[in-house]
């Protein structure tokens, strides 16, 4: 958490200190890309392994994507991150070990400012999240099949000059995956990870 608090305020305050005045305004037609580092929180009461409950812990890592705007305020983008390798513990056994998980997320955005002249583009997207669990390294052995559910996001990119921007937002997503042991339900994951990011945007 500490590495995206430094992140966070490096966004901010250099959104702040910016001495240009650029101006930048979203257009049809508008490609980019984004890279940053993100924190994922899980919460708790994550499903459950044989009727114990379930965490799943809150983990960090490297995220990235890319976006179109098919018209001045309506766009797509597909992003994903690298792989969050997630301990596992129960109420009853404790630490049960690991999993990873590979979050892919297909999102239309609307761009309200999108075609006016401003420095700051917010942004509100929904779509369709796919989670890949895979690693699973436990006490006892176990496979967690892949999820697919809604995710919603919301962002803002302060502009630095007319390609560059600093990017910062907060994702939703609904998971929901079936846990199986040598071939036998074991259980369910059942979270709600919220997504906490920063970055650079670069439009071409």
């Amino acid at each position: 958490m500490t590495k995206l608090k430094l992140i966070s305020a490096a966004v901010m305050t250099a959104s702040v200190a910016l001495a240009s005045q650029a101006a930048m305004a979203y257009q049809a037609g508008d490609y980019f890309v984004r890279g940053g580092f993100a924190q994922t929180d899980t919460g708790s009461g994550n499903g459950n392994a044989q009727g114990d409950s379930l965490n799943v812990q809150s983990e960090n890592g490297f995220t990235f994507g890319l976006g179109y705007l098919f018209t001045d305020k309506m766009g797509v983008e597909l992003n994903s991150s690298e792989k969050f390798e997630h301990q596992l513990n129960t109420a009853g056994a404790g630490d049960i070990g690991s999993v990873d998980r590979l979050p892919i997320n297909l999102l239309v955005n609307y761009y309200p400012l999108g075609g006016l002249e401003s420095r700051v583009q917010p942004y509100v997207g929904l779509g369709l999240n796919y989670t890949r669990f895979s690693g699973e390294d436990t006490t006892v052995p176990t496979e967690i099949e892949n999820s697919y559910g809604v995710i919603g996001q919301a962002g803002v990119d302060l502009a630095v000059t007319e390609n560059v921007m600093l990017n910062g937002y907060v994702s939703y997503a609904d998971v929901k995956a079936d846990i199986n042991s040598n071939g036998q339900p074991y259980g369910q994951v059942d979270m709600e990870p919220v997504t906490v990011g920063a970055g650079v945007t670069y439009r071409f």
